[in-house]
């Protein structure tokens, strides 16, 4: 074991503690993956990396991503998060964006003044979920079927199923069934605006800037968990929600609302048609980590 430099990050946020924080191992060279895993567990966060040398030309440093009792091919709050404590750390990209490696190949990141997005990787599974899918999750969320408006797979290394709800009202009133919903990763988005957006709020609202409420449901180690905010969920509902015309080409999602949080992801579709997901960091905690 050796003292490695550490840092704890919030994601989706500028300030402290209102977003979802990540640990990040800025140097994971020479640790076994149970080591990983377990130190992962340990910090009782939704998720760590731990960040190595990149084996691909053209990226600027590898990333292992670590969840409860598993390791993820991809995660969007632990891309941004990782991203901005290698640069807080004095990483230097080899071109004008970063370039991240990790399970689901190459993610690229782009600086936009205090925020980083990422290009969202594309979907392994998309298209409408199966009719007895959707009806288990109206049982599970305890809605009737008729509220789900409308359904899709949003699998881009995590297997989450997209359902959209009425309003913003009805998706922060949910609870759960853990029972119902056991094994499914469950990604629920309700417009703020009226329903069908794109009469949604968006960004340029003076009122609310954001257009969507978002909620993210998952198997924990104690039943049905929520994670605070989701950079790989909502990169997949913007790729649903764009490219089926119930999303503006650019809004903001708030997220972490039903758990005291006050998340914010910035979704934009460039001219070429990339989905770019961004929100604010900021190192809560910074030193050195005994692995």
């Amino acid at each position: 074991m050796k003292q490695r430099p550490f840092k704890q990050v919030d994601v989706f946020t500028p300030v402290p503690y209102r977003g979802n924080p990540l640990a990040v191992v800025l140097d994971g060279t020479g640790l076994a993956e149970e080591a990983m895993q377990r130190f992962t567990n340990w910090t009782n966060l939704s998720e760590a990396t731990f960040v190595l040398p990149a084996t691909t030309p053209g990226a600027d440093y590898r990333v292992r991503i670590f969840t409860s009792g598993r390791e993820l091919p991809f995660a969007g709050h632990p891309t941004l998060g990782t991203c901005h404590a290698w640069l807080q750390a004095g990483g230097r990209p080899k071109g004008e964006q970063v370039v991240q490696e990790c399970g689901v190949g190459l993610v690229k990141l782009k600086r936009d003044g205090e925020r980083l997005a990422f290009a969202a990787p594309p979907l392994l599974r998309s298209g409408p979920l199966a009719n007895e899918d959707v009806e288990l999750i109206a049982r599970g969320l305890g809605i009737p079927r008729a509220d789900i408006l409308h359904h899709a797979w949003c699998d881009n290394g995590p297997h989450w199923r997209g359902v959209m709800l009425r309003s913003a009202e009805q998706v922060l009133s949910l609870r759960p069934d853990g029972a119902a919903l056991a094994g499914l990763d469950v990604g629920v988005v309700g417009p703020r605006g009226k329903v069908g957006v794109i009469g949604a709020r968006g960004a340029s609202d003076p009122d609310d800037e954001c257009a969507f409420e978002v909620r993210a449901f998952f198997p924990g180690n104690s039943g049905m968990a929520e994670d605070p905010v989701t950079g790989s969920l909502n990169a997949a509902l913007a790729q649903w929600l764009i490219g089926s015309n119930l999303a503006p080409a650019r809004y903001v999602a708030a997220q972490g609302t039903a758990l005291g949080r006050a998340g914010r992801v910035h979704v934009e579709r460039d001219e070429a048609g990339d989905i770019w997901v961004g929100g604010a960091s900021v190192t809560c905690v910074e030193g050195s980590v005994l692995l």
